[in-house]
């Protein structure tokens, strides 16, 4: 009867192809299944037997776990994982890295190979962080990786799987290796390839336009020869085809341009390599403090900027002078503050509403506060100041309602003493941390470095500003054809006006004549422009500062037709002595930008590096974080709210106002210093102050911000205003709902359709049209490191300004390249993403322990064994005293 019943013919066995209860999920998930058992079990076991039964009992395990997958992950609120742990792993990864780069740096060794040394240092400092785990083994060695793997599968099966099922070895076995092999190793492999990385940066921003002068602060601060010598070489091959070109006419000058940008970027990759090869690394900033000449930046520029604000603030602690600065800026938000609630009184008195005396006595009773903190004879530190003033300012004080201005002429005098002290502005400039400063409001010029001890100058310049055709125009070098003459004239002036706007327009009639041709024409140009190509010039040949002197600007009257004839014939003069053969002979690629200037053209202006980087450290400053006082008064809804009794001999205050003022203010100077509180031992997730667990978005911000740009390492000042600044965007940008938005992203994120697009580019990934993808070769090691360069240049050209000027530009620049850099090493990656790999199941199985079982899959680690040892030796003396 049983061979009877063998032989009958099998009948067709129906599958259920139901997995999620999505059929848009279901079909390509069911595609996954189909290719998966095809190319890994059916090409060899149609070999062995042609019974169906062991097939389909695979695939129906297999179903079955995605049933029970797909349950678990409906019942799963995903919110925090998304905009919690992500985040926070996110940061923490960043902060190992960031402490192990620290520890190789401090530790100096130039001999051994930094990329191990830093692999190691990492996962040294991860098991000094995470005390109890270590993912040293997985991450870098393959054997230990397959094995995790298949652990952690067998776990998942046992979770998923029926018990009847599990206990079928064979099958599980079968199941467990697809799995883990076919499909998580391959797929972790990739995520964790730098290059596939690099490549996925720039995909993610490909629409922003490449960047020439961020490209060439890449180059310059490179430290990794095998992206100079790829960038050199590809150089040079395009350098060899353009030269080998056959151009005549107008696009002669189009491929000059372009090579001598090649023979520029050749230059500065030769120059870079150099100077790593030989070990004589420079820190720019200290070369500039020694040899540099420095930009002047006014003190009144420095106290309404952030940036500049706390490098002044560190060194007035330093030398003792705090309270002068701190009381200049209490005095602005106290003006802001009474203007304020002078201007909800008159409010309130046009509504019928008369609460004048309470109103002067939260005036009274802040005045007296800003007096007793910094003038009073209690003060400490004191404010040293005029004491006839001090008096004068008591007896007002006490007499007299006060107003906003009743601390001007104090402040006036503060100000005064700390322009022309000695120990404060004046000493400030010739102090490290002006040069800093500069550095942090790009406003460092790098110092030419000549007499090196190798005999060979190199310049820290970068390529000239301004339009990148000019840039490289002056780089060649070529002198001006000496057959060719150049005259021009102011011939006339008039006053225009457009859109509403009067300047005056200046004819400008020029003659150029060579041995075979004669032409004239005229351009028109306003005083702006010739006040862009002065600052353009000057700046990038500064011998021609002490010699050209541009007519000053005026603010009244300047349409004045008397006034316009004189600045004609100022300008006509600068023209001439501009023009004057020996001039250009003494300069000879000036005349590439007096040609660009005299065109027949809309002058494409192109500030000089220093005017223009002036401009965005002063103007943005209106729009933004302008000064203390308009900190204070952008607080939103914080000034004109209930009134409260307020303690500390504050009298009677609102309760916003009393925050205000005592936080902003008098709590300042114990916040100056920074605050050590152990960040190398703790997870990002470890406290963050000010409560903002509740708000999602400003705890995604601050986390990152904090650990990609080391706030809290920095002034605490200045990290306050920056948490005010994302405060008020959030609330600006999207108000109370931003974090409802965010929620419905999440689900969107996690919606059937987002699914199902994600398995469908697995699929397509890793079967495209059907067929299981050969292995992708390697790239050649130059294209992987020109990509690592264009990478890097995208991800710095996309850094919003307002950025740098919030927290400055060297700041931005190195938070930024540290990211990079971080992504640069595969085994990093890797343990990145099995945390992220890990927290997802804790997520998914929060009932089953995964976290301890994590815990023992990495016990073997080598770290954590050297770690517990430490640690054991470093308490046994304790405990025996």
């Amino acid at each position: 009867k049983c061979i009877e019943e063998m032989k009958r013919e099998a009948r067709p066995v129906k599958i259920d192809r139901r997995l999620t209860g999505a059929n848009i999920i279901d079909e390509p998930l069911q595609q996954v299944i189909q290719f998966s058992l095809r190319d890994y079990v059916q090409y060899w076991y149609y070999t062995l037997s042609d019974d169906e039964s062991f097939l389909l009992e695979i695939r129906q395990a297999l179903q079955y776990a995605l049933v029970q997958f797909s349950a678990r992950s409906k019942e799963t609120d995903w919110q925090p994982y998304f905009t919690t742990r992500l985040v926070d792993d996110f940061g923490t990864h960043l902060r190992v890295f960031r402490k192990a780069q620290q520890r190789i740096a401090e530790k100096g060794d130039q001999m051994k190979d930094q990329a191990e040394e830093l692999v190691d240092t990492f996962f040294e400092v991860e098991v000094e962080m995470e005390k109890d785990v270590c993912r040293d083994l997985v991450c870098t060695s393959p054997k230990d990786e397959e094995g995790f793997l298949r652990d952690l599968c067998e776990v998942l099966l046992y979770i998923l799987l029926p018990p009847g099922d599990f206990q079928n070895k064979i099958m599980r076995y079968f199941v467990r290796e697809i799995l883990s092999r076919g499909i998580l190793l391959p797929l972790i492999n990739q995520l964790s390839d730098p290059d596939y990385i690099n490549q996925y940066v720039i995909w993610m921003i490909r629409d922003s336009n490449c960047n020439y002068e961020a490209f060439m602060n890449i180059i310059k601060l490179s430290d990794n020869i095998g992206e100079l010598e790829a960038v050199k070489d590809k150089a040079s091959e395009e350098l060899q085809y353009l030269r080998s070109l056959d151009t005549a006419g107008d696009d002669i000058n189009t491929i000059k341009n372009q090579i001598n940008s090649l023979l520029y970027v050749i230059k500065v990759c030769d120059s870079r390599i150099q100077r790593l090869q030989s070990g004589k690394e420079i820190d720019t900033v200290k070369l500039a403090a020694n040899f540099g000449k420095l930009c002047t930046v006014p003190l009144d520029h420095i106290l309404v900027d952030n940036v500049a604000l706390q490098f002044f603030m560190d060194y007035m602690q330093q030398t003792g002078g705090q309270a002068h600065l701190f009381f200049w800026m209490t005095v602005e938000g106290y003006r802001v503050t009474a203007q304020q609630q002078l201007e909800v009184l008159q409010s309130r008195q046009k509504d019928g509403k008369h609460q004048t005396n309470q109103t002067k006595g939260l005036l009274r009773a802040a005045a007296f506060g800003v007096y007793e903190q910094y003038l009073s004879e209690k003060a400490s530190p004191r404010v040293n100041i005029d004491d006839n003033l001090v008096a004068k300012l008591a007896e007002t004080l006490n007499h007299e309602d006060p107003t906003p201005e009743i601390f001007d002429d104090i402040q006036r005098k503060v100000y005064e003493l700390m322009l022309r002290d000695e120990r404060f502005y004046p000493s400030f400039k010739q102090n490290v941390l002006y040069v800093r400063m500069l550095a942090e409001l790009d406003m460092l010029k790098d110092p030419s470095f000549r007499g090196s001890e190798d005999g060979e100058g190199e310049s820290f310049n970068g390529s000239p500003t301004g339009s990148i055709n000019l840039s490289l125009d002056d780089l060649s070098n070529v002198p001006m054809d000496e057959t060719v003459q150049l005259h021009a004239y102011i011939s006339d002036t008039g006053v225009c006006n457009d859109h509403g706007k009067t300047y005056a327009l200046y004819a400008i009639t020029v003659h150029r004549r060579n041995a075979n041709s004669e032409e004239m024409w005229k351009t028109y140009r306003r005083y702006s422009d010739f006040h862009d190509f002065h600052m353009r010039i000057t700046e990038q040949f500064e011998n021609l500062a002490n010699i050209l002197k541009l007519p000053g600007k005026k603010t009244f009257n300047n349409m004045d037709r008397e006034f316009l004839e004189k600045r004609k014939k100022d300008l006509n003069a600068y023209l001439q002595l501009l023009l004057n053969p020996e001039m250009m002979k003494a300069s000879p690629a000036l005349a590439h930008y007096v040609y660009d200037f005299l065109e027949n053209k809309a002058y494409s202006k192109g500030k000089g590096d220093f005017a223009r980087k002036m401009d965005t450290f002063v103007n943005p400053l209106r729009n933004s974080m302008r000064n203390v006082s308009n900190a204070v008064k952008s607080i939103p809804d914080s000034l004109a709210e209930g009134m409260t009794k307020m303690s500390d001999n504050m009298g009677k205050m609102s309760e916003r106002l009393g925050q205000d003022i005592k936080q902003s203010f008098f709590k300042v100077p114990p916040l100056m210093q920074k605050t050590y509180s152990d960040p190398d031992h703790c997870r990002v997730a470890a406290p963050i102050d000010d409560n903002v667990d509740d708000n999602i978005p400003l705890r995604v911000m601050l986390l990152l911000m904090d650990e990609v740009f080391d706030l809290k390492e920095r002034n605490q000042w200045l990290r306050r205003n920056i948490k005010n600044l994302l405060q008020q965007l959030i609330r600006a940008t999207y108000g109370d709902t931003i974090n409802r938005k965010i929620v419905d992203h999440v689900d969107w994120m996690t919606s059937p359709e987002q699914v199902a697009d994600a398995v469908k580019r697995f699929r397509d990934a890793f079967w495209p049209n059907g067929i299981l993808a050969e292995t992708v070769p390697r790239r050649d090691k130059a294209i992987r490191m020109r990509t690592r360069v264009a990478g890097k240049t995208k991800l710095l050209e996309v850094m919003p300004d307002e950025l740098k000027h919030i927290i400055g530009a060297e700041t931005t620049r190195k938070g930024i390249l540290r990211v990079f850099e971080m992504f640069q090493h595969s085994q990093l990656n890797k343990r990145m993403v099995y945390v992220f790999l890990e927290r997802f199941l804790e997520t998914l199985f929060p009932q089953n322990k995964f976290p301890e079982l994590f815990n023992k899959l990495h016990s073997r680690s080598k770290q954590m064994q050297r770690y517990k040892q430490r640690l054991h030796s470093t308490q046994a003396p304790s405990l025996q005293k």
